[in-house]
């Protein structure tokens, strides 16, 4: 089987992308980013699944993008918005997180030999990132393509974004089709200790339309449930 790195950050999506990669029939190393992020819940949840869904290998590499902040979900003094998802790029929109967490896949790729990376970005039901679009992904692989071992021994570097046209009821059933038990995902961006949902970040208020446009039971614990 060919390796292939996805990124796995514990959340519906990248469980679910991880699903589609093993069911193409790729042997999938999965990486997990320490970014700093406002808890560790979702670094759990990221073990859960690559346990459950067969993960060759699971790795977390630590890198402490909170130490520019810039975003809720990396400094404490930004609130975590919670009255409801408003047009334009919000607070917890990471600087340049998802560039960083591909060229980290793409190290691990090289060493590999892999020549397939699988992220969960989505552009369509997603919180207005601008690294979440088509044109950010392809514009990315065209880079790598020119910046590994591939410029030189003739192989073609290729970024998968399965759910990037999906919304999340459509991700949610498809995930569901692959087995993936979502239960075991964390998907808010302040869950507490026990992986247990706000329920009012504008990760929770997508994961919940999302169960509820896929007609599937939504298996998320919430706080003071």
């Amino acid at each position: 089987m060919q390796a292939a790195v996805i990124l796995l950050s514990g959340g519906l999506d990248s469980a679910t992308t991880l699903a589609i990669a093993r069911d193409e029939g790729f042997s999938p190393f999965c990486l997990s980013v320490d970014y700093g992020q406002r808890h560790g819940a979702e670094l759990v949840a990221a073990g859960r699944v690559a346990t459950a869904l067969g993960a060759r290998e699971h790795r977390v590499i630590h890198i402490d993008m909170n130490q520019f902040g810039g975003s809720a979900l990396t400094d404490p003094d930004i609130a975590v918005p919670t009255d409801g998802i408003m047009p334009g790029i919000p607070v917890t929109y990471v600087p340049a997180r998802n560039t960083v967490m591909l060229s980290l896949a793409l190290a691990w790729a090289e060493v590999l030999g892999s020549r397939d990376i699988f992220v969960g970005v989505n552009a369509v039901d997603y919180s207005g990132y601008p690294d979440c679009r088509p044109e950010f992904i392809r514009a990315y692989e065209s880079m790598a393509n020119l910046a590994t071992k591939a410029v030189d021994e003739g192989w073609h570097l290729r970024i998968h974004a399965p759910l990037i046209e999906m919304t999340k009821g459509e991700i949610i059933r498809r995930g569901t089709e692959l087995g993936v038990d979502f239960a075991l995902t964390v998907s808010c961006y302040q869950a507490d200790a026990d992986g247990r949902a706000c329920g009012l970040c504008d990760a929770c208020r997508l994961r919940r339309t999302g169960f509820e446009a896929a007609r599937i039971p939504d298996p998320t614990r919430y706080q003071g449930s």
